[in-house]
């Protein structure tokens, strides 16, 4: 059986900013899609036959950034240090590293656009 989720898109209002912010959080560099000019996107490092979902951070004109009726969950060593580098990234701690029983543990942040997003680790 599959995972459900297959891909994810976050939303953005300033491109640049939004990708320094993830590639400063999670050590990593977004790839650029080949997209035109309505729609512009930088991926998330991925593997085509890995497991999990991939996705990408989404500019387009009129859609809006922000709120929280969807939060995409980041795999983490321990969450606390990605969420340490969230704040130095420009963006807001929402809810500190706390524990969900045999699950592990989680913390809740502001990306720079208003996005909610999760961090998830098992220690």
């Amino acid at each position: 059986m599959a995972n459900p989720v297959g891909w994810f898109e976050i939303y953005v209002q300033d491109l640049p900013r939004a990708k320094a912010f993830y590639e400063g959080v999670f050590q990593t560099t977004l790839e650029h899609l080949g997209t035109g000019d309505e729609v512009q996107m930088w991926a998330f490092p991925m593997e085509p036959e890995g497991q999990g979902a991939a996705g990408a951070l989404v500019y387009m004109a009129g859609a809006p950034s922000g709120g929280m009726g969807t939060i995409v969950y980041f795999m983490c060593e321990d969450c606390a240090v990605e969420a340490r580098r969230l704040t130095e990234q420009g963006g807001r701690i929402h809810k500190e590293k706390f524990s969900i029983g045999e699950y592990g543990f989680i913390a809740l942040g502001l990306d720079t656009e208003g996005n909610m997003i999760g961090l998830h680790s098992l220690k």
